[in-house]
C-alpha cells in the first residue's frame, strides 16, 4: 500500500471546503485515519458484517471519516427548521461534501470508495468521539492499483424531462 501524502490530503480537503452547504454552514469535517491498527479495528468491528467494506478498508492506506456538525444544516439561527425537509439537510450537505472530496481526490490521482454501511456508534467509540459530530460516511482512499471501467449508466433520455 502506497501512502497518500499529507500534502495531497490537505489539497483534497482544501478543494472540498468549497462544497456548497446549507447557508454556507460548512459543517463537513474530515477525520483522517492512517494508523493501521485503528483502521483495521474499524474495518473488522464497525462495518456491521458487510465484508465488502471490510476488504475495501483493509486494502486502503487511508480511511476518511466524514463527520458533520449537527444542528446547523436546515435550521435558522434561532434553532427552528427552515423547510419541511427539517434536519435532512445535514445528510444532503454531507453527500455534497463526499462527492466534492471524491472529485478532488480523483483530480489528484487518488482513488476513493464511499461507504454508508457502518455502525456510527462503534466508529465514534473507536475514535473516542463525543456526541458532537455525526458520522456521515466512510471514504477509503489510496493510489489505484487498477483503472476500473465505469459501471453502465442509464441513458440520458431515461433521466431527463423537459416541460
Amino acid at each position: 500500500m502506497h501512502p497518500v501524502s499529507h500534502e495531497v490530503i490537505e489539497k483534497i480537503v482544501e478543494a472540498s471546503a468549497y462544497a456548497p452547504s446549507w447557508k454556507n454552514t460548512q459543517t463537513a469535517r474530515y477525520i483522517i485515519i492512517e494508523e493501521t491498527a485503528l483502521k483495521d479495528r474499524i474495518a473488522r468491528e464497525a462495518v456491521m458484517g458487510f465484508e465488502w467494506n471490510t476488504g475495501i478498508i483493509l486494502g486502503a492506506p487511508v480511511l476518511v471519516v466524514l463527520a458533520s456538525v449537527p444542528g446547523k444544516s436546515g435550521y435558522e439561527k434561532d434553532g427552528a427548521y427552515s423547510t419541511s425537509k427539517k434536519d435532512k439537510w445535514e445528510m444532503f450537505d454531507a453527500g455534497i461534501a463526499a462527492q466534492t472530496f471524491q472529485l478532488a481526490a480523483h483530480e489528484c490521482g487518488i482513488g476513493s470508495v464511499v461507504m454508508g454501511i457502518f455502525d456510527e456508534v462503534k466508529v465514534k467509540e473507536l475514535l473516542c468521539l463525543d456526541d458532537t459530530p455525526n458520522v456521515s460516511a466512510l471514504i477509503a482512499i489510496g493510489h489505484p492499483a487498477i483503472q476500473p471501467t465505469a459501471p453502465a449508466r442509464k441513458p440520458v433520455q431515461e433521466l431527463l424531462q423537459y416541460r
